[in-house]
């Protein structure tokens, strides 16, 4: 009987880590699911940009309000949750602060973990007062209703149940440890608990048993919660921010790549000993005729791919876009969120037929609008303001070179402008000979 508690801890953190496991795999299917690009390259700076930017936070003190609560509770709750090995151990073996023998250097750490817990609570409140109270207009878009506006508030409480039912944990432990009741070491320093130990006063050793061990056990189940709810939350950019960061587009911002099967068919047109009457070039991987630009979400790379999937939806890039600052329906998050949505039901799809099976939706015009792709000035303000390295405006560009190249759906300026340009060696309507005539005033 003394052993059903420790098998019932194995079982259940087998099964919580067994399913995040299944469901990151997926993750890692639907991003494989793009168009291959090298990122391989400067692995130094990719390195240098992952410590700064994913680690350092460097781009979220920008804004320096957000961005020091955000680091207080980011490096908060990662480092507090290193106390979960211990829990781990304890919940296998049965031992009970199995690292006490580490003795002042033991205080020390519980002793931080406490001040971090705190200031973690403290934190996730502030957050919660700005979503629900200040209101502030970026949390309070179109795109960011629904699931999306509960799942920021869900994981706020989420984080605040954690820190207390740690502090909880932790001030009936120090109540036992001064009962001195069985298998409750006096070990640990607790300058946060000490002041909650009180409101148990006159609780029985039975009672504060009960206690210290729901909250423990809530603790340890919580953090199993919320690691496999990842999966489904907007927060699964915690883990994803190091490799997007890494894999992000080291090129200079406002340079675009060329399309590759472009760069085939001039170099095709330029070869004097090509067959004109050749058949198109077909994809290696699908055997169709290459596609230009991207329609849905298998037309994208896997990095552009890697970002859906890591946006944390802060809005930065939307709040700075100057399309949506003058009333266009453009917002640079809501095309990462459409992406990323598009990505799943495509994900889904799989698991329920075993390959995709032509469901007779895309991204384009399902999700996204031509009217907010034409919007998009091409200034690079969403791909600067993101504080995770993500480029809405590579997927824009994409899916605009479709538009175009594909559907020959620009807009009529933009078509009057290419014409010019093909007749006139220039955007505007003069003829070639009367270019300079300006000169002449």
């Amino acid at each position: 009987m003394q052993y059903i508690p420790n098998i019932l801890f194995i079982i259940v953190l087998v099964a919580g880590i067994g399913y995040f496991t299944k469901n990151i795999r997926k993750v890692i299917r639907n991003i494989k699911l793009g168009k291959d690009v090298d990122r391989s390259d400067n692995k130094s700076e990719r390195f240098k940009n992952m410590a700064m930017i994913a680690m350092g936070q460097s781009k979220m003190v920008r804004r320096p309000v957000a961005g020091i609560l955000h680091i207080v509770v980011y490096l908060g709750f990662i480092i507090i949750n290193l106390e979960v090995l211990e829990i781990i151990i304890d919940g296998i073996f049965g031992t009970h602060r199995i690292f006490a023998f580490l003795g002042g250097l033991y205080d020390v750490l519980i002793a931080s973990f406490e001040i971090l817990a705190f200031l973690v609570f403290v934190g996730v409140v502030l957050f919660w007062i700005r979503r629900n109270v200040i209101k502030l207009k970026r949390f309070w878009n179109p795109e960011m209703k629904g699931w999306p506006k509960n799942d920021g508030n869900l994981i706020l409480y989420f984080e605040m149940v954690l820190m207390a039912l740690f502090l909880v944990m932790n001030a009936s432990d120090l109540q036992l440890q001064a009962l001195g009741a069985d298998h409750y070491i006096k070990a640990g320093a607790y300058p946060i608990s000490q002041f909650i130990s009180p409101l148990f006063n006159g609780m029985s050793e039975g009672s504060l048993i009960l206690l210290e061990r729901g909250a423990w056990w809530l603790h340890i189940l919580g953090i199993l919660v919320f690691l496999n709810y990842l999966y489904f939350s907007k927060h699964l950019h915690i883990l994803l921010a190091f490799p997007n960061t890494y894999y992000g587009d080291l090129k200079p911002k406002g340079e675009l790549d060329n399309l590759e099967a472009v760069t085939k068919e001039v170099m095709l047109m330029m070869d004097p000993n090509a067959d004109p009457f050749a058949a198109p070039a077909e994809d290696e991987a699908e055997g169709d005729p290459a596609k230009f630009g991207a329609s849905d979400v298998m037309d994208l790379n896997w990095a552009q791919l890697l970002n859906a999937y890591t946006c944390t939806e802060c809005g930065r890039c939307t709040s700075e876009c100057p399309a949506n600052q003058t009333g266009k329906k453009l917002s640079p998050r809501k095309i990462m969120m459409d992406t990323r949505d598009r990505l799943k039901e495509v994900g889904d799809n799989i698991d329920k037929n075993g390959s995709f099976v032509d469901d007779g939706k895309q991204l384009l015009n399902d999700y996204i609008t031509p009217e907010e792709l034409w919007a998009c000035t091409s200034c690079n303000a969403c791909v600067e303001a993101c504080p995770v390295s993500i480029s809405p405006l590579s997927i824009i560009i994409d899916m605009r070179r479709y538009l175009v190249m594909e559907e020959s759906a620009a807009p009529s300026d933009l078509n009057n402008m290419m014409s010019n340009i093909e007749n006139n060696g220039a955007p505007w309507p003069f003829n070639q000979m009367d270019r300079l005539n300006w000169n002449n005033e």
